[in-house]
């Protein structure tokens, strides 16, 4: 898997109450392809989501819809929602984001973590 990869998450088995997805869904993978050359297997990954209220300003970068990312509307990457997932969870697509959109998101999870 790639930076910049859209793939398909399995949170099945999300912890109730949690507000945890408990579904499929499309996330982007943002971690370096030397994140995962290890025995690790894991990827960070950052979920794609078309709800507006999950999309909070700061912390979200607007992906819209191209034939390149497969997206059918516009779609949030909430950076405030990064996570390490393993392998085991991920199924490739052949869907990509921009560079700049890559770009945009890493910088939005830097802001997550510190306060500038």
């Amino acid at each position: 898997m790639i930076a910049g990869q859209i793939v398909i998450v399995d949170w099945r088995d999300a912890i109730a109450g949690s507000w945890e997805a408990n579904k499929k869904r499309p996330g982007i993978v943002v971690s370096s392809a030397d994140f995962s050359a290890h025995d690790h297997r894991f990827e960070i990954v950052v979920p794609l989501s078309g709800r507006v209220n999950a999309a909070i300003p700061y912390a979200t970068t607007l992906i819209a819809p191209t034939p390149q990312n497969g997206c059918t509307k516009p779609c949030f990457a909430l950076a405030w929602n990064v996570q390490s997932v393993s392998h085991v969870r991920l199924t490739e697509t052949s869907s990509m984001i921009t560079d700049d959109e890559l770009r945009d998101i890493r910088a939005k999870i830097t802001d997550c973590i510190y306060d500038r």
